[in-house]
């Protein structure tokens, strides 16, 4: 049991050693991992903004479950 818990554990260490070390010696890498992540994070914003509108809020908890009953029987 000790010998394959210290196996694994070299296994994700060495994973996590391969990976760091990638990103360390990047050069225009890091800065097309920075823009991703922007483009990302604007994209997921702009979707919930327009499409995911709260049609909920502001309604009383039975309003609610009259909402939501009524969309899955339609549904």
């Amino acid at each position: 049991m000790r010998k394959n818990y210290c196996t694994m554990k070299r296994f994700f260490i060495s994973i996590y050693r391969f990976y760091a070390d990638g990103f360390r010696n990047m050069t225009w890498g890091r800065q097309l991992w920075w823009l991703i992540l922007l483009k990302v994070i604007i994209l997921f914003a702009v979707l919930r903004a327009f499409f995911f509108t709260p049609t909920l809020s502001g309604k009383s908890e039975e309003q609610r479950i009259e909402h939501v009953g009524n969309e899955l029987i339609n549904k």
